[in-house]
């Protein structure tokens, strides 16, 4: 079983590399293995063999095994991914392969207490529209009205969300969408789905929008830390991002069902700073010994998220930002393993 290490024994002794990238993130806190101890039911992950997803399950697994619960964790994909797929396996998460697509193949799948819903399209919008629409719409509609007797716990995104002073403090649960952009209209596409089928069965959701999160082989410090080390000019039009550690990200997700209502409930799910573009790439530069190169000027409005809600419900993320930007820091330094899936937080017009 996982024991769960602080974050200052992590950022002492692990990561060093992908192998013990993987366990970080699928470790379970105390709080974890509290709410696995009084979920009702076994757990499926739709989308599971995506970023977020194998260490999400994996996490489960962990934090059910500590709590002395015998649960199905169940990672739902096409998998694609045969490193995602031997990943869980070996974890010992029970793999199911399905088209999410195919009405059929949803109808077939198990029977689930608790469902946490990760699938979806984004980059490749641009030119795919209408693949993306299916995949953030349709697909959703499909699965709402399969698991109608679940609880389900969905990623949405804070693209759904309009760009708003950088002096707002982000855009809160009550702020009226305003999606820029094909991708973030099929993103709140998405959640309206789950809000009508939640109307019409009363199924209880929590909508969870994300932005942006972040670990070492992927997001927006990554993209930020590989320009300034690569000698590339980084640019500050979007001047204020948001971010959370990936780990963090996964935990509130596991700790989310209770939150689930009908209509749906919505939670930010970030990290609580603003935090500068700039100050970021300077943090790295100083680190690496480099003057970062600025391309831009900084906007009055960015993509923002104010998670005080989150904070206030499931305490402060674990891992600071100054932990991150070191963890990545190094990481690129000894030329650490990516996703290669630059996160584009820069684009301004929703077109990916």
């Amino acid at each position: 079983m996982a024991a769960w290490i602080s974050a200052k024994d992590r950022v002492q002794t692990l990561i060093e590399n992908e192998r013990e990238l993987i366990n970080v993130l699928s470790t379970p806190s105390p709080a974890d293995v509290e709410a696995a101890a009084s979920l009702d039911g076994d757990l499926i992950l739709l989308g599971a063999g995506g970023k977020m997803g194998p260490t999400l399950a994996v996490r489960a697994l962990r934090a059910a095994e500590l709590a002395g619960v015998k649960r199905r964790i169940i990672a739902v994909s096409r998998f694609s991914s045969a490193a995602a797929r031997q990943e869980l396996v070996s974890a010992g998460i029970e793999i199911i392969a399905c088209d999410l697509l195919d009405r059929s193949q949803v109808e077939a799948l198990p029977d689930i207490a608790n469902v946490i819903y990760m699938t979806g399209r984004k980059f490749g919008s641009t030119g795919g529209e209408g693949l993306t629409w299916a995949m953030n719409v349709h697909l959703a509609s499909l699965v709402a009205e399969r698991y109608r007797n679940s609880r389900i716990v969905a990623f949405s995104s804070g693209n759904v969300y309009p760009f708003v002073p950088v002096t707002s403090g982000g855009a809160t649960e009550s702020t009226a969408p305003g999606p820029v952009g094909e991708y973030a209209q099929s993103v709140l596409g998405r959640e309206r789905m789950f809000e009508y089928f939640s109307g019409l069965f009363g199924t209880p959701v929590v909508l969870l929008r994300l932005n942006y999160a972040a670990e070492l082989r992927y997001g927006v410090l990554l993209d930020i830390g590989n320009k300034v080390f690569a000698r590339e000019p980084v640019d500050v039009t979007s001047g204020m991002v948001n971010v959370i550690w990936q780990g963090d990200a996964n935990s509130v997700c596991l700790r989310s069902f209770g939150l689930c209502q009908s209509p749906p409930a919505v939670l930010n799910l970030t990290g609580p700073e603003m935090l500068s573009v700039r100050q970021i790439a300077t943090r790295f530069g100083e680190i690496f010994g480099v003057a970062p190169a600025f391309v831009g000027t900084e906007s009055s409005t960015a993509l923002l998220n104010n998670a005080a809600r989150c904070q206030r419900l499931f305490g402060y993320p674990s891992v600071s930002v100054d932990e991150l930007i070191a963890w990545t820091a190094r990481w690129i330094g000894s030329g650490g393993a990516t996703h290669d899936k630059p996160t584009h937080f820069e684009t301004r017009d929703g077109k990916f």
